[in-house]
């Protein structure tokens, strides 16, 4: 290889960079103003969507007004899960005529109908019902607002009214797939856009009947109801659950006399409780009902809660005594908490005196729940009788949700595994509908909630990373201080082949994933919507939490006005502060952008393709081409960054020429190397294949820089300066520069820089890179290092090998007061290439003197009686005599050496940590002692159980079940497996002091003493270490290894953490309460026929059971 020709590729840049100065300008990255600016855009694109869903609102209601309810109606719509369905004649089944769909790139590549919405209803609800059409009849008024908002605004994405009455028109029309068994289960009534747009926020007290009564059949209804009801809740509301029987007894003695907010962990939580819940005793409701009213007094009084809504969920079988007392001391006369009754079963308990009389004298709502069911639709009705006030008042209040996921569509698994999972989360923007007419105006009838989908992706895309510099980024929180957009939000885990989200994946706090801000200084000025600078000190864990960097940030934030949201945007001294600008004409520029050899980042958007829909088959660069060429004048373009893109084309022009030279001029590339290239901050990508894809694939190990390149050009995350293994070959040419490492000159000698500036001082120079080899599952590794000034770059080898470090290029682009990071050259080989040279140059010539050496010499890292690894700055294995150590921690192959290091501060341990983790969960077993103390209990409890099964058999077999195997379910023996759950962990990164060149030292190992030397490789992130072969200390010393340990806590501050309430802001709203609501329109569920013979069976058993 001619490694003096190599270097000319620096030259020519360099000398393109300094024709072009005078038309270059540096200026200041002015963060206060740049995130208010951020800020108005992202306010902008909000309101526009706010606005289209304040159209389909005024029509919905609209509609309503002029439409008669006709109890009679028959009236054909589109079923999305029907449509296009022919039966065996081949014609279109009823609620399933033609539909036609077409892919669409601006809907994921979902097939939809841009000219139509269609019905979607629950298989739970019949889609004929008079209810159903009535409301599908009205809410056609809402197609033609549907396309009218998309052609105002193009990147609108999925529009839709969600009904009262349960059915949900989509807009486009899609073909809906139910589940496996067949079942459409999705509920938008269910939906938190459709919950928070309903009422206004709440706090709850569920309060369970546990005693004998409830066993069976009732307990199991209790517990779905529970579970119902805690999914009706949101991150703005606040909980309690509570069990009675003769005493009270908190589910969770943690949450004892207060208040916790409903977050998804809280309910998570509620729920596993609720499955160990167990019934004996008699049910004493007094002092239950009294503990609700306290601790929702309490709240009240305190300022804690919501301070909005306030209501008692009464989960019973009857309650036999009287506490009308307890109404009359705590919400009498004001009435200022709702008591939502569920009498659960089949008996007449449920219409017992006491219930009924607190049921017609207090803000409530009743419902009888005999079936699992009933549920569903009886819990749903709480929401209607809270939004009375809002729907009396005729208060649209719009309301924005936190991040989700949503997981109806059918390409949501293929999405994941394609785009960056945190950008794949979306937020919603919903409006309530009410009834208009003034007959109904007391009942306060909602009838729905329309609303849009705002994919968080596209908001983000309003911070562009280019402006921020190499580690700059920007987040968005909600006004709880949840994560609604961030580089280091993980919603999703890998459990077995599975991708799955986190249950905790919307209600990651701002202070889990900027865990350095200890104070929650950032957290709170955000939260409260102010508006600010805050700098910290951070250590910055990249390359999936291998590697470590320590940086200055500066954050800034404010508050999106119209919108629960807050936006904050980091700026990274050294790295961020400065932006350059070159002016090229469009003509030369477009000459350059158009070589085979260039590329643009995709992900970026230099160009709007997403509006016309005649652009969104278009490249980036195909779009920035037309645009610039006038053929695409009506696209919208990013002016300054595409004049980065041109001016970088321009200057990079002629590494195009120069690569292909150096490929057909003899003797040509050495085989092995594989690619060049070069990025740049606007995203310029130049790329020269010397290998075929067949040998590259064919490798699997590699010096994968061209990869890692292209990512942190393309996201700038960071944007280092690869170091060429040229730099390496370099230095291993130069015989005596090994020889202190091989040869055995085992002395000290740390030797600090002279020199350090800031890295934006170098272009290109923020860090330079070697990338580890892929791990044998596949894993790649990258090796980022500590900034390096210099470049070196080969021209010449010496024959005595006298100076390792003689000949240096040094890479800038522009000679000012300032030097900015730009641009990152790199390569791409096979491991083989630098594990050839490697071994080939780490040994001692044979005329080396060896009449001073005690023991073998020469040396040579090909011995068996020495051990020779190439490692990187962080610890990791790039070149070893055994495969499998290639790409692993250097600390599991030798824990006595990489201790030995840490001792001596060669390396350094710091501790990171991970708030977004998940562990396993061990197995909790309930024991079986009790049936072995006392054969007798578990027979008895045998026949209970056959008796009262058998009778409940009677009351509900269905002889047409047994004709329809598909009902039939096969037992199958469930394998134990480890659940995953949230957790904290800790993990340690590890980082090479590069003051220190050189070291050596004796390690101990009971009867043997093992020896090694570390040498530094100039100018890389590199060392190389020889160690003694023939000592082995692993019993004295054990690996170290970067396996996370979970940070436990004991149960107070478990409790304390979660029960404890960070500042959060209130929605600005609150409707609790109106005196025109007519308060006495409940449920009823007392006229029941019961069967007398049934009931004295029931009677007669339970009293020969006992």
């Amino acid at each position: 290889m001619q490694l003096h020709q190599n270097t000319q590729v620096l030259c020519y840049y360099k000398r393109n960079m300094k024709d072009v100065e005078p038309i270059i300008r540096i200026e200041d990255v002015d963060g206060a103003r740049l995130v208010l600016e951020f800020a108005d855009e992202i306010e902008r694109m909000l309101g526009s969507k706010m606005k289209s869903v304040k159209r389909l609102a005024d029509t919905a209601e609209d509609a309503d007004l002029y439409h008669e309810y006709n109890a009679s109606l028959q009236f054909d719509y589109f079923n999305a899960l029907l449509v296009n369905t022919m039966d065996e004649e081949g014609n279109f089944i009823e609620l399933g005529g033609e539909f036609p769909l077409e892919e669409n790139e601006h809907f994921n590549k979902l097939s939809v109908n841009t000219l139509m919405s269609d019905i979607q209803v629950p298989t739970n609800v019949y889609n004929k019902d008079p209810n159903i059409l009535n409301g599908v009849y009205m809410s056609e008024a809402l197609n033609d607002v549907f396309i009218s908002n998309f052609q105002k605004d193009p990147t609108l994405t999925w529009q839709y009214f969600g009904s009262s009455a349960g059915f949900f028109r989509l807009y486009p029309g899609i073909k809906w797939t139910p589940d496996s068994n067949g079942v459409v289960s999705f509920d938008c009534r269910n939906r938190n856009w459709y919950i928070q747009a309903a009422t206004s926020p709440k706090d709850i007290v569920i309060l369970v009947d546990v005693s004998g009564s409830m066993k069976g059949l009732k307990m199991t209804i209790a517990k779905h109801t529970i579970n119902t009801i805690l999914d009706t809740l949101g991150e703005n509301d606040f909980e309690n659950y509570i069990t009675y029987t003769d005493y009270v007894r908190y589910v969770e003695p943690c949450f004892k006399g207060t208040l916790v907010q409903a977050d998804l962990d809280n309910r998570e939580h509620f729920k596993l409780l609720v499955e160990e819940l167990h019934v004996k005793g008699e049910a004493k409701v007094k002092k239950a009902v009294k503990e609700s009213f306290r601790i929702l007094a309490d709240a009240r009084a305190n300022g804690q809660g919501s301070l909005c809504n306030q209501a008692i969920m009464l989960i019973t079988d009857g309650a036999m005594e009287d506490f009308q007392s307890v109404f009359e001391e705590f919400n009498w006369p004001d009435k200022k908490v709702r008591v939502f009754t569920y009498l659960i079963g089949r008996d007449m308990r449920v219409c017992s005196q006491p219930v009924l009389k607190i049921i017609y004298s207090s803000p409530c709502y009743y419902t009888h729940i005999s079936t699992l069911a009933d549920v569903q639709e009886n819990v749903m009705e709480y929401l209607h009788v809270l939004s009375r006030p809002m729907v009396i008042n005729h208060d649209h209040d719009i309301i924005w949700t936190e991040a989700y996921m949503d997981s109806v569509l059918p390409n949501t698994k293929e999405l994941f595994k394609s785009k960056a999972h945190s950008l794949l989360l979306m937020t919603s923007v919903a409006m309530p509908v009410f009834s208009k007419k003034k007959e109904t105006l007391s009942h306060g009838i909602l009838l729905g909630v329309v609303g849009t989908d705002v994919p968080l992706l596209e908001v983000m895309k309003l911070a562009p990373r280019y402006k921020l510099g190499a580690h700059g980024y920007a987040f968005l929180i909600t006004n709880n201080g949840y994560i609604l957009a961030h580089p280091d939000l993980r919603p999703l885990y890998i459990d077995g082949k599975k991708l799955k989200p986190k249950p905790n994946y919307n209600s990651v706090d701002l202070s889990e994933a900027e865990w350095e801000d200890t104070e929650d200084s950032l957290r709170t000025a955000m939260v409260k919507g102010e508006t600010g600078t805050l700098t910290l000190d951070v250590r910055a864990a990249v390359d999936k939490g291998v590697s470590v960097l320590f940086l200055k940030n500066e954050y800034f934030y404010t508050t999106i006005n119209e919108t629960p949201f807050s936006f904050g945007m980091v700026l990274t001294r050294g790295h961020g502060q400065y932006m350059f600008f070159g002016n090229v004409s469009v003509e030369e520029g477009l000459h350059d952008l158009q070589q085979p050899d260039l590329t643009i980042a995709d992900e970026w958007t230099y160009c709007e393709t997403d509006i016309d829909p005649h652009h969104r088959k278009l490249t980036q660069l195909q779009a920035v081409v037309r645009y610039l060429t006038g053929k695409e004048p009506d696209l919208e373009c990013d002016e300054i960054l595409l004049q980065q893109v041109l001016f970088d084309a321009v200057v990079t022009a002629p590494l195009e020429a120069y690569w292909t030279a150096l490929m057909l001029t003899a003797p040509g590339v050495d085989e092995g190397i594989e690619s060049a290239f070069l990025g740049t901050r606007s995203g310029l990508m130049r790329v020269i294949r010397y290998a075929g894809s067949e040998k590259r694939v064919g490798n699997r190990h590699q010096i994968l820089l061209f990869i890692l390149l292209w990512f942190l050009c393309h996201h700038q995350r960071l944007l280092p300066l690869a170091v060429s293994l040229y730099q390496l070959l370099l230095f291993m040419s130069h015989q005596h520069c090994i020889d202190a490492a091989v040869g055995g000159r085992y002395h000290h000698h740390h030797t600090h820089h002279s020199t350090h500036h800031p890295s934006y001082h170098h272009c290109g120079s923020r860090s330079t890179h070697t990338h580890r080899p892929e791990q044998p599952d596949g894993q790649l590794v990258d090796v980022p290092q500590e900034p390096r000034r210099v470049i070196k770059r080969p021209e010449e080898t010496r024959e005595n090998g006298e100076e390792c470090n003689r000949y240096k290029m040094i890479l800038k682009v522009f000679w000012f007061s300032f030097f900015l990071p730009c641009a990152a050259i790199g390569m791409q080989a096979s491991l083989d290439l630098l594990e050839r040279v490697f071994l080939s140059i780490a040994k001692q010539p044979n005329n080396t003197d060896c009449s001073d050496v005690d023991g073998i010499c020469p040396l040579s890292c090909e011995s068996v009686d020495v051990n020779c690894y190439l490692i990187d700055n962080n610890g990791f294995t790039l070149v070893s005599k055994e495969k499998e150590d290639v790409g692993k921690f250097f600390g599991e192959i030798d824990g006595s050496v990489m201790a030995q290091l840490l001792k001596s501060g060669l390396f350094k341990r710091v501790t990171l940590y991970d708030y977004q983790a998940m562990c396993k969960n061990a197995h909790h077993h309930t024991s079986g002692a009790r049936p072995l103390l006392s054969p007798f209990y578990g027979l008895l409890a045998l026949v209970k159980w056959f008796f009262s099964h058998f009778v409940m058999f009677l009351l509900e077999f269905n002889i047409c079940g047994l004709w329809h195997n598909d009902y039939v379910v096969d037992a199958h023996r469930q394998k134990k497996v480890e659940l995953m759950q949230p957790c904290n962990t800790e993990y340690p990164g590890f980082m090479y002091d590069t003051s220190i060149r050189e070291t050596n030292s004796i390690i101990k190992c009971g009867r043997c003493q093992k020896m090694f030397v570390l040498q530094q490789v100039p100018n890389s992130n590199l060392v190389m270490l020889v160690v003694q072969a023939d000592c082995d200390c692993s019993r004295q010393y054990a690996p170290i290894t970067l396996a996370p340990r979970e940070v436990k806590y004991n149960a107070t501050v478990k409790c304390n953490r979660m029960k404890s309430q960070k500042i959060r802001r209130r929605p600005e709203s609150c409707h609790a309460y109106h005196h025109h609501e007519n308060a006495k329109d409940c449920g009823g569920a007392c006229g029941i026929a019961v069967s007398l013979t049934l009931c004295f069976i029931c009677l007669a058993t339970s009293l020969a059971l006992h």
